[in-house]
């Protein structure tokens, strides 16, 4: 594996944190809602042997600027391709998760000569609040940040995605890191996800696409399974008995698929003729 590098540089209107690791084609990814480079601890290892891999704070997260304002996802997106532009890097190999997964979902939809492939992770292409249920779910997080604190958010979140006696640790690790968010950018970055959506454009992404889901994720698999048929050649791997911190509740079984399909598209350039026919997958 390849010496790591952290960075810290002026891309478009804020100074982004980022880091590399090992070597090979470019594999960028992309944290959650609250999280940072940190949680990607348990990936780096096994994806830098194979790839360069970029980690990243996206704008109002981790050591990259919180300018006030609003935020959207098209804007985490152009922050992303910005950053693969001042790496002199692309295509790249794209790996979202949650709020990540958006942002991966909008770089493929607005910039498609960026994405060598995509993979979406506990994710998915909008954030449409159709029912009292989900309402409840998103402004929850406003009213527990702006009473209780950040801190209190992330006992909250770990209590419920972290449930195993074995994940003690892990929970811990999870609170410090969501007490450190500064509750002004992670609320400007809650509010760009609502209402988002490029639903209406999957039927356009031709990057191999691999759509990667906890079964217990927040919104359920018979989503996962409708959006993953209108992506021309996309495949669902199901993880079974897991949550929505998969990458942290179950590395092992999160690199290897990720590995499966990664590794397999290496060398090659993204092609509808090339993609793999859509099937459900269960590990």
């Amino acid at each position: 594996m390849g010496a790591s590098l952290e960075v810290r540089a002026r891309i478009r209107d804020i100074d982004v944190h980022y880091e590399t690791h090992g070597q090979g084609e470019p594999l960028l990814l992309i944290h959650g809602l609250g999280s940072s480079t940190e949680d990607w601890e348990p990936q780096i290892a096994d994806l830098a042997l194979h790839f360069r891999v970029i980690t990243y704070d996206v704008r109002g997260h981790g050591l990259t600027s919180k300018p006030r304002g609003p935020y959207s996802v098209q804007q985490f997106a152009d922050d992303a391709l910005a950053l693969l532009r001042h790496l002199e890097v692309g295509p790249a190999h794209i790996l979202g998760i949650s709020m990540g997964g958006m942002i991966a979902f909008q770089l493929a939809v607005d910039h498609p000569t960026a994405v060598k492939s995509l993979t979406v992770v506990n994710s998915g292409p909008e954030l449409v609040l159709r029912t009292w249920r989900q309402r409840l779910a998103i402004y929850s997080r406003f009213a527990i940040v702006r009473l209780m604190g950040m801190r209190k958010m992330g006992e909250v979140l770990a209590n419920k995605l972290l449930l195993g006696p074995e994940h003690a640790a892990a929970r811990d690790t999870f609170v410090e890191r969501w007490s450190r968010n500064d509750p002004s950018a992670y609320l400007r970055s809650l509010r760009a996800l609502i209402g988002w959506s490029v639903a209406p454009a999957l039927g356009s992404i031709a990057a191999p696409t691999l759509v990667l889901t906890a079964d217990q994720d927040y919104s359920p698999v018979p989503f996962k399974e409708e959006y993953t048929a209108k992506i021309p050649g996309a495949r669902l791997v199901v993880v079974p008995d897991s949550r929505h911190l998969l990458p942290v509740e179950r590395p092992a079984d999160f690199n290897r698929v990720a590995l499966d399909f990664l590794r397999a598209l290496a060398g090659t350039r993204p092609s509808l003729a090339s993609a793999t026919p859509a099937t459900q997958l269960r590990t």
